[in-house]
């Protein structure tokens, strides 16, 4: 596996750390990135004031363009969880992913999509005081992600599943 080392740093609307985490670089383009991160990783959570060890290998993808993270959980060779974060699109450096991450998620499990995190989205649209037209091109954004999911576009299209060869198989 490559091993060009990346850190992905989430934030809160206004600029606040809320999570980040290493990973490894499997794919570079001018207007995203595909990144694997280990099983084992830790991820340090400055809004919980903890730092979590996560259990699985994942494949991610962020975009400068787009309003959406994906994050796919691989077991045994396959994807069996999405999560997906609606955000602003991240800011690509050489060694720095980061993104305003703005609460709603789509989450697939077992076949099925759901929409996470709703509460949070409208109580941190007031403790961060987004601006209306924020909260409403949030809501555009999960629309969009939605028929994105169900076209089967890009990054939906098996670009994901591409790159689980690249993830060393589990002992």
């Amino acid at each position: 596996m490559n091993s060009e080392q990346v850190i992905i740093r989430a934030l809160k609307y206004g600029n606040f750390p809320h999570y980040e985490w290493p990973t490894t670089i499997l794919e570079k383009k001018p207007t995203y990135i595909i990144v694997c991160s280990e099983r084992g990783r830790k991820l340090r959570h400055h809004t919980k004031q903890e730092v979590f060890t996560m259990e699985n290998w994942t494949l991610e993808f962020f975009s400068s363009e787009l309003w959406f993270t994906v994050s796919g959980d691989v077991i045994d060779g396959k994807i069996v969880q999405y999560y997906c974060n609606i955000n602003e699109p991240a800011i690509i450096t050489d060694s720095l992913v980061t993104f305003v991450d703005l609460d709603l998620d789509l989450i697939q499990r077992n076949g099925n999509w759901t929409v996470v995190d709703e509460d949070e989205f409208v109580s941190h649209s007031v403790k961060y005081a987004y601006p209306e037209s924020l909260i409403q091109r949030a809501k555009d954004e999960l629309k969009q992600l939605q028929a994105i999911i169900q076209r089967k576009e890009f990054p939906f299209d098996g670009t994901m599943e591409w790159f689980i060869p690249r993830i060393p198989k589990q002992s």
